[in-house]
């Protein structure tokens, strides 16, 4: 059984027969009492099926963090989500109220959970109401988005996160550690691919303006990230084709399929593909020794993994419980998040979205050096 600060107190005064002491308070990283430290205040912003079915059931699971608030143009899913979350009116706001989240205490951490266009926005706008920040991928749609977000929260003293779930997932770590220490030798060759059928048309994931783009924008960021952590390098150049369009009045503002290939400062090279017509799910690395691959690799589990030795022995966790539990123990303990899950990664995951439609577009090999 785990023990509060207070009732260590009452324990230790006990013990000493309620002699008169000064017992210092323990505090956090702000100066407020420990004990009401213990999980950070988590506000969603927006409230589409990612916070609906991921971020809010998973709040209920950490240690570190909990659904404190939440920011929401529409009052059904308001009174909706105070009524199932036992969410106080005074933690509820709207797009034009968002910035009274200033004096809000009970909230210490905006997940911004809008599409990619609204990413830049709503972060800089959380920063400077003294909150620290947890972004959806992409990060944004450019890298002076994402300049101007790190540039934001540098400014205003707030830590920045970007929703790498995966860095923390025990089956991804595992293929991490088999690619960058080279247990089946050096990688000559990577498969990485991501892609699904998309259903409604209308959505803004459909829409240039709000997503950015199509399925290189959405689930080709994982692919994007599979090879990188794979290696533990960063690609040195990129080409790329888009694939005809076999539905061109449902994509008419964005890509159906994206094809690309990276090159690694090492020699290895890997072929990707993102889709939003048919079904791809896949990290596969073919090392000089053997090789090792994730299928399911990048949704929301159970991951199943193999190698050339046998299965991938892994414990299945709740990925976005288990990312919102790191993130929060961090700043919990005021430790400065590690690169790997901030806005400087989530940049350089931006700039090679950017290279890859450049390489599309122009048929050239883009040099990412």
């Amino acid at each position: 059984m785990k023990h509060t600060a207070s009732q260590s107190r009452r324990q230790f005064l006990a013990s000493v027969g309620g002699a008169a002491l000064t017992i210092p308070t323990l505090t956090d990283a702000w100066g407020r009492p420990l004990q009401q430290a213990r999980k950070l205040g988590v506000a969603l912003v927006g409230l589409g099926s990612y916070s609906k079915n991921r971020l809010a059931p998973a709040l209920q699971l950490t240690q570190n963090c909990r659904l404190a608030g939440i920011v929401t143009g529409t009052p059904a899913k308001a009174e909706e989500w105070t009524k199932k979350y036992d969410i106080p009116q005074t933690n509820v706001y709207d797009y034009k109220t968002f910035d009274r989240i200033i004096d809000n205490k009970d909230i210490d951490v905006v997940y911004v959970v809008l599409p990619n266009s609204m990413h830049a926005e709503y972060v800089i706008r959380a920063a400077q109401a003294g909150k620290h920040v947890i972004c959806e991928k992409p990060m944004a749609i450019t890298e002076a988005d994402c300049q101007r977000m790190i540039d934001a929260c540098k400014k205003a003293n707030q830590q920045l996160a970007v929703g790498y779930r995966l860095h923390y997932e025990p089956f991804t770590k595992e293929v991490m550690r088999l690619g960058q220490e080279k247990v089946f030798g050096p990688i000559k060759f990577i498969e990485s691919s991501d892609g699904f059928r998309i259903g409604d048309p209308t959505q803004w994931r459909m829409k240039k303006a709000m997503a950015g783009g199509g399925p290189l924008m959405d689930v080709g960021i994982y692919a994007i990230q599979g090879a990188r952590y794979v290696t533990g390098e960063e690609p040195i150049s990129v080409t790329a084709q888009l694939s005809p369009k076999t539905e061109p009045q449902k994509f008419k503002e964005v890509e159906e399929t994206i094809f690309w290939q990276f090159r690694f400062p090492s020699g290895a090279v890997s072929n990707s593909t993102s889709s939003y017509t048919a079904g791809i799910e896949r990290l596969y690395a073919s090392c000089e020794k053997g090789w090792f691959e994730l299928s399911p690799a990048f949704g929301y589990g159970p991951l199943k993994g193999r190698t050339s030795n046998g299965p991938i022995e892994q414990p299945v966790v709740n990925h976005q419980a288990t990312h919102m539990d790191a993130v929060c123990k961090d700043l919990m303990d005021g430790k400065t998040l590690p690169d790997h899950i901030t806005g400087v990664e989530g940049k350089r995951d931006v700039r090679l979205l950017q290279a890859i439609y450049r390489a599309a577009e122009t048929g050239k090999v883009v040099d990412l050096k």
